[in-house]
């Protein structure tokens, strides 16, 4: 799959099939359209695209900074690549392209940038400055510049919707299980690892303290959880907090993870963790004792969980 990061660094001489969305979870919901894409490109006579945007529409139009998405593009691109797409293209959004009339971006974007054979879009999906355009303008549009238009039923696309919002749901829940089904994948983020306070090392329970770039990255709930992480080749597993340590700590947030059997020093590497299961919630403890204890007890359960894996 080819990745471009501007419709305008796109070109081909093969027509394309395009479908255009957030894809954000790159879920289960997604894969009737997503293997759709691919079924009519007809043998490779014709490019599967995937157009998508970057700053989410929300986050410009409605100055939304609160806005919590399930991946960051670099993990979208990698999930997309997984299904055998051949382009994606993640356009800037900006008011800029925001002001495009629907005719506008139909004529200078999908007909004379992508080349467009069909287009594969929700019968919801609306464009064009204020959004003003909607699926019966599209295939008029289609019809006038020769090109086809499919839409995507209404039960298709309300499923593709309440699997993302459950999956937000269940994360914000700690229902880890759940929301792992509903996206056909272990949830994961990727971070830095930093130096941290070391207090995990007087545990007997050391750290690595990750750190996000992305400030819109979803987490789950704070709590304990059951962790698997791809370092050198070679899967590890550990478990994690997500939280303000109430028992030893400053309050301040912070992802650290406890890996069991890894002997090595992580500072700087950049690490990928998918979360397996939810273990509790983060507790407050009257004494550094009792929270030993527990990690005793979230270890033992982990292990038992990993082994039950294998």
């Amino acid at each position: 799959m080819k990745t471009y990061h501007s419709i305008f660094n796109f070109s081909s001489s093969k027509k394309t099939i395009v479908t255009i969305g957030t894809f954000d979870g790159v879920h289960i919901g997604h894969k009737s359209i997503l293997d759709r894409l691919k079924n009519e490109t007809n043998n490779g006579e014709f490019l599967s695209l995937v157009l998508t945007f970057f700053p989410h529409p929300r986050m410009v139009l409605n100055q939304d900074s609160s806005i919590k998405l399930l991946n960051t593009i670099e993990e979208k691109t990698t999930l997309l690549e997984c299904y055998g797409i051949d382009a994606l293209i993640i356009h800037p959004f900006d008011a800029a392209f925001s002001n495009l009339t629907a005719e506008e971006f139909v004529k200078s974007v999908l007909v004379n940038q992508l080349n467009v054979q069909k287009i594969i879009i929700g019968h919801d999906h609306r464009f064009g400055k204020n959004r003003t355009a909607n699926i019966d303008d599209l295939i008029n549009f289609g019809q006038k510049y020769n090109f086809n238009v499919e839409q995507i039923g209404a039960q298709e696309i309300d499923e593709i919707a309440i699997s993302s919002t459950k999956i937000r749901k269940a994360l914000l829940e700690g229902n880890i299980t759940l929301a792992n089904q509903f996206l056909g994948y272990s949830y994961f983020f990727s971070g830095k690892v930093i130096e941290g306070k070391k207090i995990g090392r007087t545990l007997g329970f050391p750290t690595a303290n990750i750190e996000i770039n992305e400030n819109y990255k979803l987490l789950p709930k704070n709590g304990a959880y059951v962790i698997s992480c791809n370092i050198d080749s070679s899967i590890y597993y550990g478990m994690m907090n997500i939280g303000n340590n109430p028992t030893i700590g400053n309050n301040e947030q912070s992802i650290e993870v406890h890996f069991f059997e890894l002997n090595k020093n992580l500072y700087n590497e950049n690490l990928e963790i998918s979360i397996l299961y939810y273990l509790r919630d983060e507790q407050k403890f009257s004494t550094i004792e009792d929270l030993k204890m527990q990690l005793e007890k979230d270890k033992n359960y982990s292990l038992n969980f990993i082994n039950n894996l294998k």
